[in-house]
């Protein structure tokens, strides 16, 4: 028996397995079906409560991408709206114009 663990029961089901033994030392099947049918039972609810479980930790990680994604997706939109101000700012502000040296015309037309 090395290496195995210990478990640990649900009380409820220790109980059923309590009375599963003894009524099946009395011979009772009345009782021994009973307690075939809270053992399902019992066991439909481990199974439901596994499930819920695991697709909550599903759906914990599945948020963790979709928040990750958010992110990017707000910095990009940053990116974007600031490109858009900055060639917005380009239309309204013309360069200025280089200084030309001496002898030269400054090619601005106001000659």
């Amino acid at each position: 028996m090395y290496g195995l663990g210990v478990r640990r029961f649900d009380p409820e089901l220790k109980q059923i397995v309590w009375e599963a033994s003894r009524a099946l030392a009395l011979l009772d099947a009345e009782r021994l079906e009973e307690l075939a049918r809270a053992c399902q039972a019992l066991n439909r609810d481990h199974v439901e409560r596994a499930e819920a479980a695991h697709q909550a930790r599903d759906a914990a990680g599945q948020m963790a991408v979709f928040a990750r994604v958010l992110d990017a997706t707000r910095a990009n939109l940053t990116v974007m709206n600031r490109l858009r101000e900055l060639r917005q700012g380009a239309m309204f502000y013309e360069p200025l114009a280089l200084e030309s040296g001496p002898g030269e015309e400054s090619g601005n037309g106001h000659d």
